[in-house]
């Protein structure tokens, strides 16, 4: 066994993550979030309510596949520590969340037809976005040795956010490249426009 390969406890953890998942998703897509309790999603899986929450803060972090432990902290530790292109380097921070989230073009499309099943979810979605949009400004202002409330900070976490909207859907909708680099050409566009 290699040391790169993953542990049977990670594996175990991966596929219940799946399940829970793919599951929450199935029974959105059929009666909607209201349509089931996370007892009901728990049994449909065989787990327990705590094992569910060890998982997923809520049904709709579940459908969304959003996990309890997305802890990127140790990104955020070195982005606060960086000295070199702010922007470049926030752009570098998303790329590598990005990876870690490990969205499929399929997971794109069944999210897609789920939300279009249940349109709360884009509350859902746009709350969890304006939350980590406060959390990078923060962490931008301390890099910055700022305060959260400095322009400079604030801006340059809106303005890769509005570089990443549409690299996200040109990621899914075309085979154009690699994430990092439709982030990067975004990036480039942006600075050439501003340095006019």
């Amino acid at each position: 066994m290699t040391s790169g390969a993953p542990s049977l406890r990670d594996r175990q953890t991966a596929e219940r993550s799946l399940a829970l998942r793919t599951e929450a998703r199935r029974l959105t897509a059929e009666g909607g979030i209201s349509g089931f309790t996370i007892e009901e999603l728990c049994s449909e899986v065989g787990v327990s309510r705590r094992t569910f929450f060890n998982y997923f803060a809520s049904k709709e972090n579940a459908v969304l596949g959003i996990p309890v432990r997305t802890d990127s902290t140790a990104l955020g530790e070195v982005f606060a520590a960086g000295d070199g292109d702010l922007l470049t380097d926030l752009v570098e921070l998303h790329v590598a969340r990005w990876a870690a989230f490990a969205l499929t073009r399929s997971d794109a499309e069944e999210l897609g037809r789920v939300v279009e099943r249940e349109p709360r979810l884009v509350a859902h979605m746009l709350s969890l976005a304006e939350q980590g949009e406060r959390e990078d400004i923060a962490l931008v202002a301390r890099r910055l040795g700022a305060t959260p409330d400095d322009v400079r900070a604030q801006t340059a976490v809106q303005l890769v956010g509005s570089l990443l909207r549409p690299t996200v859907v040109e990621y899914f909708a075309t085979d154009a490249g690699d994430f990092r680099s439709l982030l990067l050409r975004r990036l480039d566009a942006a600075r050439e426009l501003l340095s006019r």
